[in-house]
């Protein structure tokens, strides 16, 4: 399909148009985080003065190191988990047909539909009766088990739209279920878990409610459930407020940067299997 020349122009021009509202935010918040301790800024008025140590004081004032590791920890114990389990069952929903997969599946489906605010006033129970409030385990294993329907639905999409002749092949040269798994679907495999492993990142890494509902000590949250505590303590710091929110967004801004190809792929994958 051609554009004319109008249409392409048009085109453009909403994209530029999208992009500044977009930034338009992360500007305003930059200029409030430059100005000087204790002003009150104003508009996207950038300071004559750019007062970069304000980001040094934000980072030492909430101690980002240590949110730093409790939110690297956090995601090491849900994504790896997560996209594991995801790949088994969306193999064995979308390939192997087991008894009653369809049932289990309408069940996912029905899981997706349950917003974490429904929730959560469950899990706290269920958390708190296991003895685990105040630890990372509280968000961890309650995001493993809220993320598994979006993620089996995801990766059964994948599943199910792999030639079936590649696992007959397969059967054929004498593999077993467990092998044909490993060497061949998950290799095969590898786009879509690598797209997924970047949604959960993203998901887990900005994940708050969870954070500032069961855990209490903010230095084990994630950087994201700790600005909760952050804006509580310096709420009337204007320019240190908007500097330690700019340092908690910037690993999720880099790692978008880094694999926004990835991300885009993950989310037309998405919108186009199922």
């Amino acid at each position: 399909m051609r554009l004319s020349r109008g249409e392409q122009l048009t085109g453009r021009l909403f994209l530029v148009l999208l992009a500044l509202v977009t930034l338009l935010p992360f500007v305003s918040m930059l200029s409030a985080a430059l100005q000087p301790r204790g002003s009150v800024p104003t508009g996207l008025t950038w300071p004559t003065d750019p007062q970069w140590g304000n980001f040094a004081s934000a980072f030492t004032v909430a101690n980002m190191g240590a949110l730093l590791r409790s939110s690297l920890l956090i995601v090491a114990g849900v994504v790896p988990v997560s996209v594991l389990i995801a790949t088994m069952a969306g193999f064995g929903l979308g390939q192997l047909r087991v008894a009653g997969g369809r049932v289990a599946f309408g069940l996912l489906l029905l899981g997706l539909t349950l917003p974490f605010e429904a929730v959560i006033t469950p899990i706290y129970y269920q958390v708190r009766d296991f003895g685990l409030l105040n630890t990372r385990w509280a968000i961890i294993l309650p995001l493993i088990g809220l993320y598994m329907p979006f993620a089996v639905f995801w990766m059964r999409a994948h599943f199910v739209n792999v030639p079936p002749e590649l696992a007959d092949a397969a059967r054929v040269d004498g593999s077993t279920t467990w092998q044909l798994f490993w060497r061949v679907q998950v290799p095969l495999a590898r786009p879509a878990i690598a797209s997924l492993t970047i949604l959960l990142f993203l998901w887990t890494w900005n994940q708050f409610l969870l954070a500032i509902v069961l855990i209490d000590d903010p230095a084990k949250r994630t950087m994201a459930g700790a600005l909760g505590a952050f804006q509580g303590q310096w709420g009337t710091d204007q320019v240190l407020l908007c500097a330690g929110s700019l340092l908690i967004l910037t690993p999720t801004l880099v790692v978008f940067l880094i694999f926004q190809r990835q991300f885009i792929k993950a989310l037309l994958q998405g919108s186009l299997k199922g």
